[in-house]
């Protein structure tokens, strides 16, 4: 396991806050590097390259002078649809964005444009042969979407996708998957995992976009209440059904693959877009989501928990035969 010297230290507890389509926003980063862990945000939660600047330009601003901040991280969609794509990246440089986390893709030319100023690449995959190709593609860390996460969310066990993984990559490895406390965390890195990705969680945070409507929904699901579909975004994601049921999908037809054009997300006016608003993503790990802290109560909260977790590992240790 290893940290990269950019995160070596730098942080409160090996965590990172994911980026979350529609929910992540500067409020929602700034508080997390403050309070010590990666903030994050997708590029494409503003719908021109002209706002995403903006926001880079608020984060450095609100970050400026910090030494006991975190460093935060922008989420790159690498597909061919994306029309953004180039000038996203180009913005990355210019402002040094310190980690890119890419998906749908990766792809060798980015990786290089992000390490030209030092930047680090981490990649999302759900299966084997993703994180083989983002390897070769030289990222310097993945993340093993495991089943249960929200969003665009694979199926293996986190145990089989970590373990698979670890037969070839060394480098930084991040999980997600239904993680929502601190002894989870721990869990995590023993798994093989260096850093915890917790994105349903922060959801729950009063520092979120989401809407109130949203987040009340989340703290009353429970995990038979998400469901795992390509309908919604041409990509398999979790949804919560009651969303889905509202917003008057057929819920005999949640197998049939939507359209993955993310051209088509940016423009205001297209339904799918609409769709993102009132189809509300989440992992199974909502049932154990009970209040909206802020972002600060949170990490307090899961330092103290990974602490206690700590430290009744080391005591289990001692009840073990010599």
């Amino acid at each position: 396991m290893s940290l990269p010297a950019l995160l070596d230290r730098r942080l409160r507890l090996p965590l990172v806050a994911a980026p979350m389509f529609l929910v992540s926003n500067p409020q929602l980063v700034l508080a997390c590097c403050r309070s010590g862990i990666v903030g994050s945000f997708p590029a494409l939660n503003q719908r021109e390259s002209s706002g995403f600047k903006a926001w880079l330009e608020e984060i450095e601003a609100g970050l400026a002078g910090d030494a006991q901040a975190a460093p935060y991280a922008v989420n790159l969609i690498v597909h061919h649809s994306n029309p953004r794509l180039q000038a996203d990246l180009a913005l990355c440089v210019e402002h040094r964005v310190p980690i890119v986390i890419t998906s749908l893709g990766a792809v060798r030319e980015v990786v290089d444009a992000v390490h030209s100023y030092g930047g680090l690449v981490f990649h999302d995959v759900t299966t084997r042969r993703h994180a083989e190709k983002a390897a070769e593609a030289g990222v310097d860390g993945l993340i093993a979407v495991a089943a249960g996460a929200g969003g665009h969310a694979g199926t293996w066990s986190p145990f089989a996708l970590i373990a698979e993984i670890r037969q070839f990559f060394d480098k930084t490895l991040l999980l997600a998957g239904c993680i929502n406390h601190g002894h989870e965390i721990l869990a995590a890195q023993t798994l093989g995992a260096d850093l915890a990705y917790l994105g349903t969680r922060f959801i729950a945070t009063r520092e979120s976009n989401a809407s109130t409507p949203y987040k009340q929904m989340l703290l009353e699901a429970r995990a038979a209440d998400i469901i795992h579909t390509p309908a919604v975004s041409g990509v398999p994601a979790s949804f919560m059904r009651q969303s889905l049921e509202a917003a008057g999908f057929d819920m005999a037809r949640l197998n049939d693959k939507g359209e993955l054009n993310y051209g088509e997300k940016l423009k205001p006016v297209n339904d799918e877009a609409k769709a993102w608003k009132t189809v509300w993503s989440a992992g199974q790990g909502v049932g154990n989501i009970k209040d909206l802290p802020s972002v600060d109560e949170l990490v307090a909260r899961l330092d103290r928990e990974y602490r206690d977790a700590l430290q009744r590992s080391n005591a289990l240790i001692g009840t073990l035969r010599p």
